[in-house]
């Protein structure tokens, strides 16, 4: 934990709860000047960030309410264009444009990424700005997988305030079916090798020949 993090999740309404509650002492160091602001992506985020294929992202709509949603894509969408700045191609979905319409008016924005196998995961806030495919198209191509066969309307550009790194505790461990895949192909070659090794005793065993 930082201080940026601190500075933005640690509002007055969460000091007193903390303090009610008793745990005012254990944070309160994260909101001097000495602690670490943590406010710069750094090799580990980079490479973490790079290795996800969907993160959970929350904005604010203009009544108060926030808005959360899965944006999936391919392995590395979300990019690290530097050590303050990520972005994504945003594809066509349903067309509501919640997200879109929430951040044109509050650029604020928070997202979850998790790496479910190796439970672990970072939060990240930051302020985002929406860049249309017609205005920067050589953005939005730089930004877009050609070989992931979705159509990018738009870039989403995330300026870092603050990101934490989440304990594990409660995280389930989750595997997809690529992550899967490695240890699924050795079960179906073992499986394979049985079955001929199976075959060819039947036949050695087989009194007529």
């Amino acid at each position: 934990m930082a201080r940026a993090f601190a500075e933005i999740a640690f509002t007055p309404g969460v000091l007193a709860e903390q303090t009610r509650q008793g745990t005012a002492d254990s944070y309160g160091k994260f909101l001097t000047d000495e602690a670490e602001p943590r406010d710069s992506l750094g090799p580990n985020e980079a490479a973490f960030i790079a290795q996800r294929d969907g993160f959970y992202q929350a904005t604010v709509a203009e009544n108060g309410w926030p808005y959360v949603q899965f944006r999936g894509g391919p392995v590395g969408f979300l990019k690290v264009l530097d050590e303050k700045t990520i972005a994504y191609a945003d594809f066509r979905g349903n067309r509501q444009y919640i997200s879109v319409g929430n951040l044109k008016a509050d650029d604020r924005v928070a997202l979850i990424l998790v790496d479910y196998p190796n439970r672990r995961r970072v939060k990240i806030w930051g302020r985002a700005r929406i860049v249309e495919r017609g205005d920067d198209p050589a953005l939005v191509a730089r930004l877009h997988d050609p070989d992931y066969r979705a159509k990018p309307e738009r870039a989403v550009v995330i300026t870092v305030e603050a990101f934490d790194w989440n304990c594990p505790q409660h995280l389930p461990q989750r595997y997809t079916l690529e992550e899967l895949e490695p240890a699924l192909a050795k079960i179906r070659a073992e499986m394979q090798a049985l079955r001929e090794e199976n075959a060819a005793l039947k036949a050695a065993a087989d009194p007529r020949g």
